[in-house]
């Protein structure tokens, strides 16, 4: 198999994957797929796939991370508790 497959919509908007890019890729029936927009076009990815490329994209901004999420939890809990 090349680094491609070309594949088409269905008239209910349902697209075959090829069976050597299933076999290729590990896909089996149930396997959850994401269609994530890019500059470059969309692209489609597993689930696991899509972690791993988020946690690329955050690696070296823990710090960052850490405040924000601090951030995050003080907002959410002075609304349980019902402050502005």
């Amino acid at each position: 198999m090349s680094d491609t497959a070309i594949m088409t919509v269905g008239d209910k908007g349902r697209v075959v994957i090829p069976q050597e890019a299933r076999e290729r890729y590990g896909f089996q029936p149930g396997t959850k797929v994401i269609l994530v927009d890019t500059a470059a076009g969309p692209l489609l990815l597993t689930e696991d796939q899509l972690l791993a490329r988020v946690r690329a994209d955050c690696a070296g901004h823990g710090e960052m991370l850490t405040e924000l999420f601090a951030e995050r939890r003080a907002a959410a809990k002075a609304e349980d508790k019902g402050v502005s």
